[in-house]
């Protein structure tokens, strides 16, 4: 595996629709986003293992010898993975030096990325020693507005480190330039992603890694995922409000709000669960036959949502604003996820005027918030070549390439082998 490179890149995920629904046993639809966390891993004979997240302005390397005591807090199982242990949380935590109770983007990134590569390599690695790795994993999507890029993460490293230790194919042929894996090959990803997001978020559903692992558009229901198939791609405006929120707490409101008056919410639940329903079978009408009049009940399907969420108690006057701001340029918006802030969608036909989308992103941009034209529905986890890859991220990938080859020529002078010093 000497000098041997990997590219992978995993999509984040929007809720179409069924947030807060789906809580209380209503169908959700989650799907891809065409924004993606692009991961690159090298097999090198450094010794050590450099770990570069330049989102989240975190670069660490530890020597393998150091990594090496770890091991003994993941014996070699040949069962199916495990939920992580308390003890190789707390052994983690001391190793990398997270106080207990620290829950920042950084610690969670970097605890997920050890679990990965101990428990992994742990399974697949038969007694070998453990690899000297250099990885950087740079994203499109914003942390912690609920577009799922703990996931893409999770699903990027475990994908990567899979190749690195055999346990999955190296599917890229001769002049292509990207691949992914089989089925099989795809579900182990997606189970070790599962692994890593519980790292990250304790007890998660599973939707936003299947979502990065499989792509496309997956129905959610009663614990049940299952991916749609002949599903369209959508062209979206993704807006972000920048106004944070608790998940937790907006959960919390809305089971609160339906215990008081269940006679009043629980029809609107079951109104969700038929949006979900219909825009599923629309979807695949789409595909079949593309028209106007789908786009029509599409559009009307984000309006009725939107206003459901906002009866629930999850808006906000953020989103009624980007909801105001595109519907004054005859386009249709709802929040996607949480809500009480974070993210909305607007649904793009296929026939949009490029003026009226340029003008609509340009108030919302006037109103502080960001936005992406992008699509959804997008492939999911994928292998590529360097030369594939946009510009933005081969000069991310160059640039820490620079860096860490300058680090080792520093180490090599001190240790008296660099040359000129």
């Amino acid at each position: 595996m000497l000098d041997h490179e990997f590219i992978v890149s995993s999509p984040g995920k929007v809720i179409l629709h069924g947030e807060h629904a789906v809580v209380h046993g209503k169908v959700a639809l989650a799907a891809s986003l065409n924004l993606r966390t692009f991961l690159r891993i090298r097999c090198r004979k450094h010794g050590k293992v450099f770990l570069n997240l330049p989102n989240l302005g975190t670069h660490l390397n530890w020597e393998l010898a150091a990594l090496q005591s770890l091991t003994t807090a993941f014996p070699v199982d040949s069962d199916e993975p495990k939920s992580p242990s308390s003890d190789q949380i707390t052994a983690l935590k001391e190793f990398a030096g997270v106080v207990s109770g620290c829950a920042d983007t950084k610690s969670l990134a970097v605890l997920a990325f050890l679990y990965l590569y101990l428990s992994i390599g742990a399974k697949y690695r038969h007694n070998r020693a453990l690899p000297s790795l250099d990885i950087i994993a740079w994203s499109e999507l914003p942390t912690g507005a609920g577009l799922g890029s703990s996931a893409a993460y999770s699903v990027s490293m475990a994908a990567a480190l899979l190749m690195t230790y055999g346990a999955v194919d190296f599917p890229l042929q001769d002049e292509a330039e990207s691949a992914r894996w089989t089925a099989e090959e795809m579900n182990l990803i997606n189970t070790w992603a599962f692994q890593g997001e519980k790292i990250i978020h304790g007890n998660p559903s599973g939707v936003d890694n299947a979502v990065g692992t499989w792509g496309g558009t997956l129905r959610y229901h009663a614990g049940k995922i299952t991916s749609l198939e002949r599903v369209p791609t959508l062209r979206i405006l993704l807006t972000n409000t920048k106004v944070p929120r608790s998940t937790k707490l907006l959960v919390a409101g809305v089971k609160d709000k339906i215990l008081k008056f269940p006679s009043i919410l629980n029809p609107v639940l079951t109104s969700i669960d038929a949006i979900s329903r219909e825009c599923e079978r629309v979807l695949k009408e789409v595909n079949q036959e593309p028209s106007s009049d789908s786009y029509s009940v599409l559009e009307e399907l984000f309006d009725i949502n939107q206003h459901h969420l906002n009866v629930l108690g999850v808006g906000h006057p953020s989103l009624d604003r980007l909801c105001q701001v595109t519907a004054s340029h005859g386009l249709h918006s709802k929040l996607t996820g949480a809500g009480g802030g974070g993210c909305g969608i607007t649904l793009l036909r296929p026939d949009v005027d490029p003026a009226v989308v340029g003008a609509a992103k340009q108030e919302l941009k006037a109103c502080g918030y960001e936005c992406w034209e992008t699509q959804i529905g997008a492939p999911g986890i994928s292998l590529h070549t360097f030369s594939e890859l946009k510009e933005e991220v081969q000069k991310v990938f160059q640039r820490f390439e620079d860096l860490n080859l300058s680090i080792e020529e520093c180490e090599k002078a001190a240790a008296g082998e660099g040359d000129g010093f």
